[in-house]
């Protein structure tokens, strides 16, 4: 059962991103601040739940959260900035949107780029120990799912609508026969090098 919070004396936020391992997409964050006591037996870290489930979760987070917000980042700027300062960018854009400041962040992980003067705690599969970081994890999680299935009716070729962007090898395949598109990351060096054209 997930912990409602890591304290409870000042306001906290958990923090949590989704895509970071795609080929393709943005990577999304959420961070989310719950009000005291929440439960939901179907809350868990995004990956352990159904996309019925998911979705049904998200409504919930959406309704009874005291707080919530989501931010992306996009494959240009991973490109420019990689993938891990994009995921610590895009929880700190969903930071920024909160109206209420957090007095503490739960990040979801081992690592963190420190928002501002707010204290922080990682927690390495926090998704699964804390209520308020796997709210994150279903919100920032259930957003992109809905931002590559809005992509797939463009680039069906890339079966995003059930890959989201990860590299499935529909996903590898379709990438040899049609190559990139401009929502790939080009960072991640997913063409074989015998594939790439001679300059």
């Amino acid at each position: 059962m997930l912990e409602t919070s890591f304290q409870n004396i000042v306001v906290e936020a958990g923090c949590d991103e989704a895509g970071r391992g795609c080929y393709a997409g943005p990577v999304f964050a959420a961070a989310v601040i719950l009000p005291a006591n929440f439960y939901h037996p179907l809350l868990n870290d995004s990956k352990q739940v159904t996309k019925t489930d998911r979705n049904t979760l998200r409504q919930i987070i959406e309704e009874q959260a005291t707080n919530f917000a989501v931010a992306m980042v996009s494959n240009q700027e991973i490109d420019e900035i990689n993938i891990l300062n994009a995921s610590f960018k895009a929880m700190h854009l969903a930071i920024d949107q909160l109206t209420k400041a957090p007095e503490l962040l739960l990040i979801d992980g081992n690592r963190f780029t420190p928002y501002q003067k707010t204290p922080h705690h990682c927690i390495v599969k926090g998704d699964g120990k804390y209520a308020n970081i796997a709210a994150a994890s279903i919100l920032a999680k259930t957003y992109r799912d809905a931002y590559m299935a809005d992509l797939h009716l463009q680039f069906s070729m890339y079966d995003w609508i059930n890959n989201k962007g990860y590299g499935t090898a529909k996903h590898r395949k379709a990438i040899e026969e049609f190559g990139l598109c401009e929502h790939h990351r080009l960072s991640f060096n997913i063409v074989p090098k015998q594939m790439e054209l001679p300059l």
